[in-house]
């Protein structure tokens, strides 16, 4: 080992020159979409313009391309991420070897197939792309990677360093002290209130107890990003991140209480009045109001702009009536951000307004006691913290002054404004649970022995949870990128985007592997694992499901 602290080429598989070899592995995936996009443009455009019918026709390409895009984004940030680290003294070897790693695997899938889920493989030729518009990828650099970056070898020295590593996270996050500082304070907590009960929480599907959401708030969890002068810290999205990805780990229920208070304060702070700000922040951010937002109906899903639900004037209120579906922590909670139709001449999302309706917290005896609104509770595999359930308004009062922004017909605007924190946040709540399901598995290879040595001494299970590791810090670049993004003021709705549609997937292939690790011993719901892949599973679907992310995606990268 050299001076600095990096591997010597022969002492461990990294490669030769290896921040080189990546550099130079950029610039043909960045050709190949380019020409990938080109090309899909070229198929689902009519005079200049994305055209709706031709691109739904055209769905596996262009959600093709907006995995072939997710990408090479991530080598992207890879690549500042390994620079960065080298700047400052800190890629030393287990960093070297994940991105090393990343690199092998995710060329290699570029050029082979990419998996956009477990049953399909998006080949290249299913964007158009021809054999010569491959020959790019045929750099020296590009083969060096994949024939020699992701080797059993170097998956195997990699779990090495895992295993005598004592840090937070296997490889170094490349955040600052601050932000580290904070993810420090939060793991501290994750595992003292909340690893030891989660599974029991989960079995017994239990709402988190309130000790722990005053604890929550006590720490700053619910005002985090909201400005000082409204109540709360005014920490970046970045801070944000870091919170919910350690809090997720603990229990991805804990780690989405916080993601209410984001939405409704983000909604509020971009179309509220001063009013409303004045009123509703103060108490987002200290927790004594909790959120909940109640936007889709039975027969929407993601279609948002055909919701049916009636906001009708009666003098200075509104009455609401109409039916709500999957409302998470919806009995607990002090005001709802609700959408709903004001102009009953429309059937898009031109009709639509946000209410900030108030409601009477429920008790387990009387979930909904407020006048109008009555609910059921939708029971679920994972993700039961906060519990989900079905709304019905009848003759549901709002006052007036509680229409966000004092204006009809903005409300689908509104809420698009709050995508971009939603999905970056759900991308650090992927994070978390992907590291919870490397901690417990890793934990489990240990400790189980099987034909007189550790599982963790056999390849393929040494090689999943290397390939858990190094997804998961490519997962991570990508959300703090996005964060660092609508930090600095840029619009970023594909960066979150293409960070929750990677997020969502590496969470669940980690859970799944993990209890493949496990054995049929994963299979039983004693295991934190079995609850791990539960919650895991609901990642690709809230927050726009894939095939919708990747829709979103796809049209930005062809407008």
């Amino acid at each position: 080992m050299a001076h600095d602290g990096s591997m010597q080429v022969g002492e461990t598989p990294v490669l030769e020159g290896l921040l080189d070899l990546t550099a130079a592995a950029v610039g043909p995936a960045e050709a190949l979409l380019a020409r990938a996009t080109e090309i899909v443009r070229d198929r689902v455009t009519t005079d200049g313009k994305v055209d709706a019918a031709l691109l739904d026709a055209d769905q596996t390409a262009a959600h093709g391309l907006a995995w072939l895009a997710t990408y090479v984004e991530s080598l992207r940030q890879m690549q500042a991420w390994a620079e960065n680290l080298q700047a400052d003294g800190k890629f030393g070897p287990m960093e070297q070897l994940i991105h090393q790693i990343a690199f092998g695997e995710y060329l290699w899938q570029i050029y082979g197939g990419i998996p956009m889920s477990q049953g399909e493989i998006l080949r290249p030729q299913d964007m158009g792309l021809s054999q010569d518009d491959q020959r790019g990828l045929m750099s020296d650099a590009v083969m060096t990677l994949t024939q020699q970056g992701n080797t059993e070898a170097a998956r195997m020295a990699l779990v090495a360093l895992i295993r005598d590593s004592a840090e937070i996270t296997y490889g170094a996050s490349g955040l600052d002290d601050e932000l580290e500082m904070i993810r420090e304070q939060f793991r501290r907590y994750a595992k003292e209130k909340v690893e030891p009960y989660a599974h029991e929480w989960h079995l017994k599907d239990e709402l988190i107890p309130l000790e722990v959401i005053n604890e929550l708030a006590e720490m700053g969890v619910f005002g985090l990003t909201i400005p000082e002068e409204h109540g709360g810290f005014g920490f970046s999205k970045a801070s944000m991140v870091v919170v919910s990805e350690e809090l997720s780990r603990g229990y991805i229920g804990v780690g989405s209480l916080g993601t209410r208070s984001e939405i409704a304060a983000e909604l509020i702070l971009c179309g509220g009045t001063e009013e409303q700000k004045a009123k509703w922040l103060p108490g987002l951010a200290s927790g004594e109001i909790l959120p909940t937002a109640v936007f889709t109906e039975p027969n929407t899903g993601s279609d948002l702009g055909s919701l049916r639900t009636r906001a009708v004037k009666d003098g200075d209120d509104w009455t609401i009536t109409g039916n709500k579906t999957w409302i998470t922590h919806a009995a607990r909670t002090h005001v709802m951000t609700l959408l709903a139709r004001t102009d009953p001449e429309t059937s898009d999302y031109r009709g639509l307004s946000m209410f900030l309706a108030e409601k009477e917290p429920g008790t387990d005896e009387a979930p909904f006691p407020t006048d109008g609104m009555t609910g059921g509770e939708i029971e679920v595999l994972g993700y039961r913290g906060m519990k989900e359930y079905e709304l019905a308004f009848d003759g549901f009062k709002v006052k007036g002054e509680n229409l966000l922004g004092g204006e009809t017909g903005k409300g689908f605007k509104q809420l698009m404004q709050t995508f971009e924190s939603a999905r970056i946040q759900t991308a650090a709540r992927a994070i978390g649970v992907a590291q919870s399901a490397l901690d417990i598995s890793l934990q489990y290879a240990e400790d189980r022995k099987q034909f007189g040595k550790s599982l963790v001494e056999f390849p393929r299970v040494a090689s999943k949870l290397a390939m858990m590791a190094v997804e998961i810090t490519v997962a991570r670049q990508l959300t703090y990128f996005s964060a660092n993004e609508k930090d600095a003021d840029r619009r970023c709705d594909l960066e979150a985007g293409m960070a929750k549609l990677l997020g969502a997937r590496v969470a669940w292939a980690a859970a799944d592997n993990g209890l493949q690790i496990h054995g049929g011993n994963g299979f039983a719901l004693e295991y934190a694992i079995s609850r791990v892949l539960c919650d895991a599973r609901i990642l690709n679907i809230f927050e726009g499901a894939a095939e919708i992310q990747a829709q979103v995606i796809a049209r930005r990268l062809l407008g």
